[in-house]
């Protein structure tokens, strides 16, 4: 059996993160345990660990399925669609 794979990496594209933090805990005085980039827009949102949980609402609102790991040294994406971890993360296709 082949591995899975994502079905949804035409939505990545080559973004930079918007704020050098969570976008929603910066705003609100919040504090965030991991941060995550959202490949579609450059959004930074805190993980599940987080109280904000704000990288999977970004994903519940708008649709963006795919984020990827800002904590340093990591270079992991997960797509929320199809419960995947993609270890390295998916760049931009060309």
């Amino acid at each position: 059996m082949s591995p899975a794979t994502c079905t949804h990496l035409n939505l990545v594209h080559d973004v930079s993160p918007n704020t050098p933090g969570c976008e929603e805990c910066l705003k609100t005085g919040g504090q965030w345990v991991h941060l995550r980039l959202c490949l579609t827009c450059g959004h930074v949102g805190c993980c599940d660990q987080s109280p904000g949980r704000h990288a999977s609402r970004h994903v519940a609102q708008t649709k963006h399925l795919i984020i990827r790991s800002l904590e340093p040294g990591e270079d992991w994406g997960y797509c929320y669609a199809d419960d995947l971890f993609m270890e390295p993360a998916p760049v931009p296709a060309k």
